[in-house]
């Protein structure tokens, strides 16, 4: 079994490459432990429901709900949401940003716990304009946060609920979780910040 740190310190110096922080074996593992404590969480899968966002927090709330279904015995609806006419930055992107698809489980979202899957919590700001979405469609019962990474650095007062592992590391590099679905494989790296 591989041991997983609870948190991952990279010095404050900017990468200057790509670096991996965690392989596939480490990413598959954590997600292992993650979906045991979102069940811990939220007290069972009773009206449990999971609701990733765009773009790799969907590949991970599906992979998180089929891995809690192979633990539980139960099957876990899972959803997406499209955060982008919610941005609080959507006049910067241009007059035509593209819009993704927000698909909710049959079941709805009221009277359910909802779990928001996304990759890397940063500034809180995506997670914000995913609960402004979330209140549109229905009321849940409780709503709870689960992320892979948590690298710090919010800028609003949102913390996640269910954490992975958390990086620290210079506020202008990029960490970047990878899945199979979108990069051919699971893992986490840090990456330099883009070139002007």
């Amino acid at each position: 079994m591989t041991r997983l740190p609870a948190a991952l310190y990279v010095e404050p110096m900017l990468p200057t490459s790509r670096q991996t922080l965690l392989d596939s074996a480490a990413t598959e593992e954590l997600l292992r432990r993650v979906a045991r404590d979102i069940v811990e969480r939220a007290g069972g899968t009773t009206n449990l429901v999971l609701i990733g966002i765009h773009r790799r927090g969907v590949e991970l709330a599906e992979w998180l709900g089929g891995e809690i279904e192979r633990q539980e015995r139960t099957p876990i609806p899972t959803g997406s949401l499209d955060i982008t006419l919610y941005r609080d930055d959507l006049m910067s992107i241009g007059p035509r940003p593209v819009v993704g698809e927000t698909r909710l489980p049959d079941r709805g979202i009221d009277d359910a716990q909802v779990v928001v899957v996304d990759d890397v919590l940063f500034t809180g700001r995506t997670v914000r304009a995913a609960l402004d979405e979330l209140a549109d469609f229905g009321r849940p019962r409780r709503t709870l946060l689960c992320v892979l990474v948590d690298r710090g650095g919010r800028e609003l007062p949102i913390h996640a609920d269910i954490v992975g592992t958390e990086v620290f590391v210079s506020p202008e590099a990029r960490v970047e979780v990878l899945v199979p679905e979108i990069d051919g494989r699971f893992g986490v790296d840090l990456l330099p910040p883009p070139s002007e």
